[in-house]
């Protein structure tokens, strides 16, 4: 059995060097802030589900590949990290992935759009205060997924009543100007 301690040492060492887009911040912070969400917010947090939110963008966005994802963290850490990797670049345009990402996350197993919830709820402060241009474009994304994931069912449900508010702090982030 892989150990919470195993996951984020292989969290930091994936993420080494890289930092947020906006703040400058090591990049690392961002997969722990995610996978604390899902810890606190959730109801019921499974071990594979809170170990896949750490891992949420290391195939992505590092050279850690799915087969090492599945070698070292078995099978269902591997299968939630693959629900929550972008299609890559030579897929096709940004509108072509959003509408793969859109249908592999409606598929998705409910509390893995947890995780997804909880990426959506720590990128969105960053994106609208420091880029108004890209924000508009990704708000629009970001509604269109929480849409067809069902998320205000997903997050109701599976939700603590402490996380109870936070879903529609996400809305009125994404709908007001």
């Amino acid at each position: 059995m892989v150990s919470l301690e195993e996951i984020k040492m292989f969290t930091i060492h994936a993420h080494e060097g890289q930092v947020r887009k906006y703040t400058g911040e090591p990049y690392v912070e961002h997969c722990f802030a995610v996978a604390e969400n899902v810890f606190i917010s959730m109801k019921e947090p499974t071990p594979d589900l809170v170990f896949s939110a750490y891992l949420h963008d290391t195939v992505e966005d590092t050279d850690v590949t799915q087969e090492e994802t599945q070698q070292k963290f078995g099978d269902k850490v591997a299968e939630y990290v693959w629900y929550l990797t972008k299609p890559p670049e030579f897929v096709g345009n940004r509108e072509q992935r959003k509408t793969l990402d859109r249908a592999r996350l409606a598929a998705a197993p409910p509390e893995l759009r947890m995780v997804k919830i909880c990426d959506l709820m720590h990128n969105a402060p960053s994106i609208k205060e420091h880029d108004k241009t890209f924000w508009k474009t990704w708000k629009t994304e970001a509604i269109q997924l929480l849409e067809v994931m069902e998320a205000r069912y997903v997050w109701d449900r599976l939700c603590t009543d402490q996380a109870r508010d936070d879903y529609a702090k996400l809305v009125t982030l994404l709908t007001t100007k």
